[in-house]
This record gives structure tokens, sequence and C-alpha cells, in this order.
């Protein structure tokens, strides 16, 4: 509708336009035209009468003069008539003659000897004044004036603007209504028709192709029928590779891979998701309601894996927007402009949401990670997390009611207490549980109060899976401590009541396939760094939620040791340093937002300039596709998180460079470090080797970058996402 509207007003304007000009080139030519007359009449009209005036002038008759000028504006149409003497004094004037304010008028013209006229204002009427020499013996001796009015003049000329104007208005009107008419419900219609035409056959294996009775866009359907039938050609292809690379183990996992895996392995079984965080969120912004991403890798990379095998994905409803949005269920097709799958929002209360909330990160979080930070226990909010868990788990189960053995996979520690709620209720139910966070030690993980209910809530799943083996052995260990059950350290596996749950290790990855990763960069790219002001040779990326974790405040010393140590790189180096703005309900993450702010101020105090600053923070969510520019004009990707499962920017800064260009530094606290060993492995806490591996970074030579990104896109690209939900499925799918 809005390119309806602007076209039809764009064709207005210029018909106005054209009109306009038509209108005061008419205008201008009546007022000449009618000036021409007047002047034309004045002149003769003086003339006739100083042939009466001048010889009463001449003998100094003034009342003769006064009778005159008296008898002739009663009987004539004028304003006024006047007679001066030489020195441009009023002799004999008729009432309130409206004269030129300049006085020198009347003896300019008895000096030049030449009549002349003008037009003067008096209020609202124009009188146009000629003035007319007055003559003894060839001498100008005197000067007469005759007024008329001339007002007629702007009425007329205001009558043709007015009915131009009319004409303009009923003829733009009716323009604008055949042009409206003529877009929207004929060449709009079409495009339309079109353009879901052109969406079905993306979206669907449809073979109604495209709509072809669109008299004057047939050439152009036709060939894109055409397209479209190459189009499901390449489909049917692709799922057939796709299906004989199942018997293939060296093939590449791809999007059409996973799907025809599981299809073999599901045989038509439902895939259920179930995340704290869901992956669109509707806020309203300024009236109006906006589609939002969240900041995650984690979740980015679910959403690949939906988007491939399809099903239901539940999650948390976060957004003001989110119920006006979805239907009475609470679901939505998503994405927007392609769906793939199903987004399910659940609702828990609202004060419940909030004591989860607390729970999942000031408790749990906290004690998952080996960052020096105590974690909060209070049993309020451990009351709120069981609840929250059982709202989930009961809007799970009334999805699944007519569903006979479905597959859900659980994720993180949000929802430790649902496999087992699950289980009891459905044990047909297949359930996998996947802790994208690390799993502590034992003893670590003693302190927590409900150790051993969290503990068996887990248990309630088939398959718990950690990012690395390590984690594994850490919650093995944990449970042998705690919980009485049956350990199979070969199987690796555990026995509850009867229940089995197997622990293995899935790396989670990215949506990396054909090593071709990201699209190359275009001069346009380059903007989203000159809007920031950043214009230096070597640029360093640092792409993180705003949190603790995430070693951005080691990751700034390390920055000021470098170019303490490297002086010759100032104004050389910038780090720009993207941090979403995270949990900021929490004081100690709020007041860990003020403490970046803060460093990243005094770094740029000590070595910044007017024109350069050594950090710039951006507190701001960037999209995945505003990132991987990003990655791409980076020089090195600094990942210095003090303790993370996986973090999976260090392997999306690899999949970006099709360049095979740049260098990671990453720390050996992330569990990418295990996947990603070509990179520079960095102790986040020493900033001294932050600063070896910045300066390492830039004065590698391009062969020995390219060495080490190709060794890591081979790792990345050989156990993606795909690989990743494949080998999980997988093993849900073999304990039957």
């Amino acid at each position: 509708m809005r390119q309806v509207l602007l076209v039809t007003g764009g064709a207005v304007l210029a018909v106005s336009v054209i009109v306009g000009l038509f209108a005061l080139n008419q205008a201008n030519q009546e007022q000449l035209e009618l000036t021409a007359r007047l002047q034309s009449r004045s002149q003769i009209l003086a003339d006739s009468l100083a042939e009466s005036i001048e010889p009463s002038y001449n003998t100094k008759a003034t009342s003769t003069l006064q009778r005159v000028i008296d008898r002739f504006v009663s009987t004539e149409r004028l304003a006024g008539l006047g007679v001066f003497d030489n020195a441009g004094l009023a002799i004999a004037v008729s009432e309130d003659i409206p004269l030129p304010d300049d006085v020198r008028f009347v003896t300019d013209v008895m000096d030049s000897d030449e009549p002349q006229g003008a037009f003067v204002r008096r209020g609202e009427e124009t009188f146009y004044t000629y003035i007319l020499p007055l003559h003894e013996d060839e001498r100008v001796v005197g000067a007469f004036a005759v007024v008329q009015n001339a007002t007629y003049i702007d009425e007329s000329i205001a009558a043709i603007w007015r009915d131009n104007l009319i004409r303009l208005f009923s003829q733009t009107l009716l323009f604008a209504l055949v042009i409206f008419v003529l877009i929207r419900f004929v060449f709009f219609r079409a495009i339309s028709q079109l353009a879901e035409s052109l969406q079905n056959a993306r979206k669907t294996n449809d073979e109604t192709g495209i709509a072809e009775n669109i008299s004057f866009l047939r050439p152009l359907t036709r060939e894109i029928s055409k397209v479209t039938k190459s189009l499901r050609q390449a489909r049917h292809s692709a799922s057939e590779e796709a299906r004989m690379r199942l018997e293939k183990l060296d093939s590449p996992w791809t999007a059409e891979r996973l799907r025809e895996f599981v299809k073999a392995y599901l045989k038509g079984r439902p895939i259920y998701v179930i995340t704290h965080r869901e992956p669109y969120i509707h806020k309203k912004t300024k009236g109006r309601i906006q589609l939002t991403t969240v900041a995650s890798g984690a979740i980015a990379a679910l959403q690949s894996v939906m988007e491939a095998c399809g099903g239901t994905w539940l999650a948390y409803g976060s957004g003001d927007a989110d119920r006006e949005t979805a239907d009475k269920d609470g679901k939505i097709a998503v994405p927007p402009d392609e769906p793939r799958y199903t987004l399910k929002r659940v609702w828990p209360k609202v004060k419940e949401a909030e004591g989860h909330y607390r729970f999942s990160v000031e408790a749990m979080y906290t004690l998952c990670l080996m960052t020096h930070t105590r974690p909060v226990f209070r049993a309020d909010d451990w009351r709120d997390y069981q609840r929250v868990n059982a709202t989930f788990a009961e809007a799970f189960l009334e999805e699944i009611k007519d569903v006979q053995d479905p597959i859900v996979l659980v994720q993180d520690y949000q929802f430790t207490l649902l496999p087992r709620m699950i289980k009891v209720a459905r044990p047909d139910v297949q359930i996998s549980l996947f802790m994208h966070s690390p799993w502590p030690h034992e003893e670590l993980f003693s302190i927590c109060p409900w150790r051993k209910k969290i503990l068996d809530g887990m248990l309630g799943a088939d398959v718990i899976g950690f990012n690395t083996q390590q984690h594994c052995n850490n919650f093995i260990d944990t449970v042998g401590a705690e919980i009485e059950s049956q350990i199979d350290f070969e199987r690796l596996a555990i026995t509850k009541h009867g229940h089995t749950s197997l622990i293995k290790s899935f790396p989670i990855s990215t949506a990396f396939t054909n090593g071709s990763g990201a699209p190359q960069l275009i001069p346009d790219d380059r903007r989203i760094i000159e809007r920031l002001g950043i214009g230096v040779k070597y640029l360093a990326i640092g792409a993180d939620r705003l949190d603790f974790t995430k070693g951005i405040l080691e990751r700034f010393n390390g920055v000021d040791r470098f170019l303490a140590t490297h002086p010759e790189y100032l104004k050389r180096f910038t780090l720009l340093q993207i941090a979403a703005p995270n949990r900021e309900i929490f004081e100690h993450y709020k007041k860990y937002g003020e403490a970046v702010t803060a460093e990243a101020e005094r770094i740029n105090k000590k070595y910044g300039t007017s024109n350069w600053q050594p950090i710039v923070l951006e507190k701001v969510q960037y999209t995945h596709e505003q990132l991987a520019k990003l990655y791409r004009l980076a020089t090195v990707c600094l990942v210095t998180s003090l303790h993370d499962s996986m973090n999976l920017v260090a392997k999306e800064f690899v999949a970006a460079r099709n360049d095979e260009a740049g260098v990671l530094v990453l720390s050996r606290f992330a569990g990418a470090s295990r996947d990603l060993r070509r990179a520079l492995i960095v102790n986040p806490y020493s900033a001294d080797e932050i600063s070896d591996a910045i300066y390492k970074a830039i004065t590698m030579p391009v062969e020995e970058q390219q060495q080490r990104m190709k060794s890591m896109r081979d790792s990345v690209k050989n156990y993606n996402v795909y690989r990743w939900a494949a080998e999980l499925i997988k093993a849900l799918a073999d304990l039957d």
C-alpha cells in the first residue's frame, strides 16, 4: 500500500506542477493585457482632459480648475484628478486622491518631460496614477494627474488562480483515483499474485506453478515458471544427494542431509525443542510492533536445526507484544518470511517467572562457572524454579497429548527438573537434556542445597549432553557423590530406579557447510566501521553478551598492555567491542556494565586523541548478518572468556572468513579451544599473554594466517550444527 501511495502521490505532484506552471503563465498574460489597456485608457483620458485643464492653469484660474476637476471626477469613473505646479505642489485636486508615497514622482515627470504611470496600494485597493506634464510656450510649467482604480486587475488574476486551482483539484483528484485504481487493483494485484506464486514455489514443492493468467505479465511468468521448475528439480536432486550421503560417513553435513536423516531415523516422529529464551521476540516500540532476535549463538544454532527439520519450539514469551502476534494457543509460524517450524510461547505467572529467572542466573548459572563468583541460593527462588519447570511440563504434555513417541530436546540449566516431570507423565517420550553451560567439579556443586533434586530431575532424560568430555566426567562424578545410582563407566551411563541416562559430549557448532561461509566483502560493508569513526589499519573485534564470564575487562587490560608495550601501533590499532546488553535487572550485571564502560574510557583517555580511540565500545545488539561483516573486516578476533562451555563467537568468526585470513585469539577456558587448535590460545587472566597474542596476530604472515584459518574452517565444517543435531537425535533414536 505504501508503494501505491508513493506512485500515486508522485504522479499527482507531477501533474500539479505542470498545471501550476500553465496557470502561472495564464495569470501573467492576463495581467499584462489588463495593465496595457489601463495604461492606454489613462493616457487617452489624460490627453483629452489636458486640453481643458491647460488654459485655466496658464491663466492661474485655480477655482476654475477645481470646478473642472470636481465635474469630471463626479461624471467619469475616476478615482481622482490633480493639478500640480512646477514645484510639485497641488493646486487643485480631487478629494482623497491616492498618489505615490514618493512626492518626487511628480517632479521627476516634469523634469523628464515624459508622461509616466505607477501603481499605488491603499489598504486593500490598487490604483493606477498617470502623470502628464503641462506646457506653456513649450515649457513645462506643471503636471496633471489622472488616477484610476486598478483593483479589478487583482480580482481578475485572483479569479484566474481560483478557477485553475479548482480545475487542478478536480483533475488531480480524478487522475489520482484512476492511477490508484490501476496500480492497486491491476498492477499491484498482479504483482502480488506473482509474488505469492513465487513464495509458494520457494516454500513448498507445489506443482501448480506460477499463475500465468496475468496477460501483461505473461512473458515474465513463463520465464519464472521455467526457473521454478528448475528449482524443484534442484531440490529433488539435493534431497536425493542428501539421502545418498547418509551412507557416507565422510560427506559434509548440510540442512538437506539432516532433513533426510531425520526422515530416515525418526520415520515421521515429531521433534520438540524447549528453551527459556525464544528465537523471535515481538516488542512494542513507539506504538508499533517490531520483531527482534536474541543475541545468542546457541539459539542461532538451534534455529538452524529447526529450520532444517521442522517441529515445535516451546519457549518463554518475553516480548510485550508476543501475545498479540500469537494465536489463542500461543503459537506462531516462524521465520516470519519463510515459516519452517512452529514457535509455541509459554507464559508462567509473572512472579514465578521472575523467581525462576533469578534462580537460573544467580544460582545455577553462577554455580556452573569457574569465575570465582559466589552463587546466591534463595528458597523462594527455588520454589519458583520448580513451579516454572512444572508449567513448561504441563504445556508440553498438553501439546503432545495426541502424539505418539515424540522426541524432545530440552536445553540448558533453566530446565533441569523438566526431564523427570515429563518422563513420569509420559514414559514413551524420548528426552535429551543438553547443557550449554559447563558442569562444575563435584565439590563445587555440593554447595547447592537442592543438588539431589536437580540431579534427579536431569536423570529423567534419556540422553544428557555436554559440550566437552570433561564436563561429562564432572557430571558423572557429581552423581556418584550425591545420589544412589548405578554408573556404567564403559558406556558412560547412569541408571536410577530402572531408568538409564546416557552421558555424552556433543560439541555444538554453527551452520557452516560448504566452505564458502559468507559472501565477499563489498564497499558498502565498510560503512559500518566508518560510521563508528574507525579508520585504522588493524581492527580487532570482540562480540559478547555483557557478561562477567566473557572476560571483557581482562581483554581491555590486554589491549592496554599491548599499546604500552608497542607504542608504534598507537593510531593504527583499534578494538571494536560489541557488548550486547544482558541481564541488567541484576545489580552485579549492571555494575559490571558500568565497570566495562569506565575501563574503556580510562584507556581511551590514556592513549586516545581527538580523531582516534583505541577502544570503541558498542553496548548494543548487532544482528548475525552485521557481525559477519565485522568479522570479515577484522584483523583479529579476541575471545577471552574466563569460563565458557563452548563460545560460538569463535566458530562464527572462522566461518565468516572465506578469505582464509584473520587470526583468532582464544581463551584456553573456552570449550572451543578444544576444536580450534590453530587459534592463538591464551590465559585471559594474563594481560601479557593477550598483549603478545595481539602483536603476533597483526604481524603474522598471510601464509601462516591462511594455514591456520583453513585448518580451523575444516574443523568447523566437518563438525557443524547439523552434525551436532544428527548425533544427538541418533543417540536418542538408537535407544529403541
